[in-house]
């Protein structure tokens, strides 16, 4: 298509940076453990400072080049917001459970055997705690991540910024009763903190400082040095902070896959699906609806994307670090980025499908 940005040979190659990535986090882990946990021990409420860090400059580029105007027309767009309402909270909870349920429950039940004890004191099936991570990651949408995702397949990004907040302000109010009905207890412990406090570093902050900073630029320094200069220098530091929290998360927590590759793998096959199929339907459905491309692409990805720092806190308070529920949420992260960069690929490719803007 005319006029559509073209991916730079290092976006182009993101999948194989990604695993250099993970490769390089895990070895870090090894080698030297003490860094990763002391690394890992700066945290608030589950929130861990270096990876915020690094996640307000993977934010702030995406934030900064958002025309605010672009915004307010946006928010005058209801069908995509409602598209992804519905998909996350009327779909993929129950798709999630199902789908984790018939490939660890029954299809590789046989491949996971055993039993452990979780943070209560219960004693559970390991598949069992492998599900109860995989529905952890379903109620979970994305929040930070799929800006990267719009952006890379060309979105509307004002539009992504709306879904995001809007979904944000959901899963405060239906995160606790879904995950408790879904797991089958009378009250789940709901990190409140941990929400709030994600949402404001990973979404809040980068959008406060991407809107005052644009603005001063554009006042000061015009908006064509704003946009061949300062943009210019600025694109590749999204792409740097999305590697280096790799890096860091998987010193954090690689271990737990090296100790355990078979069951990862078992892990990885429901969560591949489910991400593939809550895609499919959000594309499907927002092609049925008419919408344009921009805004199909981040309608469909949003849902298909986890919000996995809030999904790994959340294991890891109710069941343990230690747990199967916790290995699951992990496994949700060490596929989430090559399977997006897959749909965002496709989306790409398929933009024609779509009306034009």
């Amino acid at each position: 298509m005319a006029g559509a940005k073209k991916l730079s040979l290092f976006e182009r190659y993101l999948t194989l940076w990604v695993a250099l990535c993970i490769v390089a986090g895990i070895i870090l882990g090894r080698v030297a453990p003490g860094v990763a946990r002391a690394l890992d021990s700066m945290s608030v409420y589950e929130v861990s400072i270096p990876i915020a860090i690094c996640l307000f400059f993977m934010m702030y580029p995406i934030m900064v080049k958002i025309d605010f105007a672009e915004v307010l027309r946006a928010g005058k767009t209801p069908k995509p917001v409602l598209l992804t309402l519905f998909i996350n909270w009327a779909v993929k909870p129950f798709s999630m459970y199902l789908i984790a349920y018939l490939f660890l429950g029954v299809l590789f039940k046989g491949f996971l055997p055993g039993t452990e004890i979780i943070k209560t004191g219960q004693e559970v099936e390991l598949w069992r705690s492998y599900v109860s991570g995989a529905i952890l990651l379903g109620i979970a949408p994305c929040t930070a991540m799929v800006l990267v995702w719009g952006y890379l397949a060309e979105g509307n990004n004002g539009l992504t910024l709306v879904m995001v907040a809007i979904n944000s302000l959901t899963m405060l109010f239906l995160y606790g009763p879904l995950g408790g009905f879904l797991l089958g207890v009378n009250a789940m412990p709901i990190p409140w903190q941990t929400i709030l406090l994600s949402v404001a570093i990973y979404v809040a902050l980068p959008l406060v400082a991407g809107y005052f900073s644009r603005k001063w630029i554009i006042k000061h320094k015009g908006y064509g040095w704003f946009e061949s200069n300062f943009l210019h220098y600025l694109t590749p530091v999204s792409i740097t902070a999305l590697l280096v929290t790799l890096v860091l998360l998987f010193s954090f927590k690689g271990d737990i896959i090296v100790q355990n590759p078979l069951t990862v793998l078992w892990i990885a096959i429901p969560l591949f699906v489910q991400t593939t199929l809550i895609f499919a339907l959000g594309y499907f459905l927002a092609k049925l609806l008419k919408l344009r491309y921009e805004d199909a692409a981040p309608a469909a990805m949003i849902g298909a994307s986890n919000h996995f720092e809030v999904a790994i806190a959340t294991a890891t308070m109710l069941f343990g670090l230690s747990s199967g529920a916790a290995l699951a949420t992990v496994v949700g992260v060490l596929i989430e980025v090559p399977v997006m960069l897959m749909l965002v690929r496709f989306c790409l490719k398929t933009r024609n499908w779509f009306k034009e803007v």
